[in-house]
């Protein structure tokens, strides 16, 4: 760069490490020096969906970006207080040069001020209260057809506890890794984690995804109804409840 280049630089500010975008396929001498000193840093937009697994994110994460899915789980485990259903679903922006692990140190920082608001908000004293609801809204997100139901399915989940039965939900054994695979009668036969409600009594020991607000709000606020049963509408994003054990086999066969 001469003299001038840099008195022309100056002008503008300092030069910038990252990118400089093209309008177009050439530029002047003075556009360039000026997009010098405004280049950025790459990043992208990376989404948790509500209702995704913390593993199955940071499975994501790292096949995105490189590293140790084991080694990064390892760390999420060292720096969040629970294993499962804590961190806070939404659209996240990621340096690319940036390290991966200073990435969800953030989002676990955000999440914890996210949970201390909530526990403000809706009066939660304790974190063993938080966890457990956590835990029943992740059941609630992963059950639910759409946000008009949650608060059904809540009561579900909440009349079938008060009267000591088993939940016995599909959505329980989607945790983990497994979260997208559909569940079968093998499945649900063969596995003997403390995520199986066809096999323990109670809810599961760790929340089985990220819920979203809306679903937190109904494991706070359930519907008040004697619904002991649901069954999922083919096809639609949709369940018919029943109070009955009978009713409930006769939606099935009229389903069928």
């Amino acid at each position: 760069m001469s003299r001038i280049d840099r008195y022309i630089v100056s002008l503008f500010g300092n030069p910038q490490s990252g990118w400089i975008e093209l309008p177009h396929r050439h530029m002047s001498r003075i556009e360039f020096l000026k997009a010098i000193t405004e280049a950025k840093a790459p990043s992208l937009k990376i989404t948790l969906y509500p209702g995704e697994t913390t593993p199955y994110f940071l499975k994501m994460l790292t096949s995105k970006f490189g590293g140790s899915y084991e080694e990064l789980y390892s760390y999420y485990l060292s720096i969040s207080p629970f294993r499962e259903g804590f961190l806070i679903p939404e659209t996240y922006t990621i340096n690319s040069q940036r390290d991966i692990r200073r990435f969800l140190y953030k989002i676990v920082q955000y999440s914890k001020k996210v949970h201390r608001n909530r526990m403000k908000e809706f009066g939660i004293e304790r974190v063993e209260e938080l966890k457990r609801y956590l835990i029943i809204a992740s059941i609630i997100e992963k059950e639910s057809g759409s946000k008009e139901e949650m608060r059904l399915i809540s009561s579900v989940i909440y009349n079938r506890l008060d009267r000591g039965m088993k939940l016995q939900m599909d959505g329980t054994l989607n945790y983990g890794l497994y979260s997208h695979q559909k569940i079968t009668a093998d499945r649900i036969r063969n596995d003997n984690s403390y995520y199986n409600t066809y096999k323990i009594r109670g809810l599961p020991k760790e929340a089985i995804c990220n819920p979203s607000r809306e679903a937190f709000e109904a494991a706070i606020e359930p519907a008040d109804t004697n619904y002991l049963y649901f069954v999922k509408v083919k096809g639609e994003n949709r369940h018919i409840f029943s109070e009955t054990y009978s009713k409930h086999l006769r939606e099935i066969e009229r389903l069928r």
